[in-house]
């Protein structure tokens, strides 16, 4: 049962600053509430004010702008997983959004609420890593950007400074000669397993950038630079020999966990399987671009 509470409701960004600086770590920010509402039910947590951010407009688009897309923080799943932009300059994206928890989830869950409540099992950062995406993080008088590698510090727990609001996610769209997938697997609910890779190819058809990143099996999802430099330079064929010494540095750096979703070893075995599938996936995908 809840606890009583009080909703504070501003109307700009700075407004909502201004009341998170002003209450501290005894207010919290509301969006999508998915998390949030069903942990203070539990009485994991607990808060006097919940700030509902969802009166603040211009929040919740989706625009290409310059080669970036910028997307609102405040933008739901299910508006991500059928935005026409995204299918068509980030469609591993839409594909991941697509199955994020459950259609209710997704018609209500925000994509900065899924990031800023930092809940070890959620796809998105994963994602984000891979694509190079950086988040826009605002406070009254100023604002910065933050790579996605760098915005997970734990679980539950973001670099976002007590009076920062996340407002925007900005993702570089697609190069032509690139692919990126995100592939996860899981009995339950929740991944128990999240793997994200980015491939750019040269004019030598030589892979010019790779990126992996490793979610859901441990507290926060990483990026393994130790992976991707095995990636780097080499051919497709030479690439797809090295992906197994990459998965198992990749399982390792994971620093999964083991649990109801399955044991730590089994978890790292499962990392190096998704990255070869995610491999797979890129390369059949660039294929048919070719024969068009």
């Amino acid at each position: 049962m809840l606890r009583r509470f009080r909703l504070e409701e501003p109307e700009s960004v700075k407004e909502a600053c201004e009341l998170l600086a002003r209450h501290g770590e005894s207010a919290r920010i509301y969006a999508g509430g998915t998390e949030l509402l069903l942990a203070m039910k539990e009485g994991l947590i607990q808060y006097e004010r919940l700030i509902n951010v969802k009166k603040i407009t211009g929040l919740d688009q989706v625009k290409l702008e310059n080669g970036t897309i910028r997307i609102g923080a405040l933008t739901p799943h299910r508006k991500l997983e059928n935005d026409p932009v995204l299918k068509q300059k980030l469609p591993a994206f839409v594909r991941m959004e697509h199955h994020v928890a459950n259609v209710r989830v997704r018609e209500v869950g925000t994509l900065g609420g899924n990031l800023c409540f930092a809940e070890p099992h959620a796809d998105p950062g994963t994602l984000l890593m891979v694509l190079g995406a950086k988040l826009v993080a605002e406070r009254a008088s100023s604002r910065r950007e933050i790579p996605a590698e760098r915005f997970f510090v734990d679980a539950y727990e973001t670099c976002l400074e007590a009076d920062e609001l996340l407002t925007d996610i900005h993702v570089p769209a697609l190069p032509e000669r690139a692919g990126a997938a995100y592939l996860k697997f899981g009995y339950l609910e929740r991944p128990s397993v999240g793997v994200g890779l980015f491939i750019a190819w040269d004019q030598d058809a030589a892979i010019a950038e790779a990126r992996i990143a490793v979610g859901c099996a441990g507290p926060k999802p990483k990026r393994v630079e130790e992976a991707e430099g095995l990636l780097k330079g080499k051919s497709a064929r030479d690439a797809a020999s090295a992906l197994a010494q990459a998965g198992e540095i990749a399982g390792r750096a994971a620093d999964a966990i083991g649990d109801l979703h399955g044991s730590a070893e089994y978890k790292e075995h499962i990392v190096g399987v998704l990255l070869k599938r995610a491999f797979q996936q890129i390369s059949e995908q660039r294929s048919s671009k070719s024969s068009r």
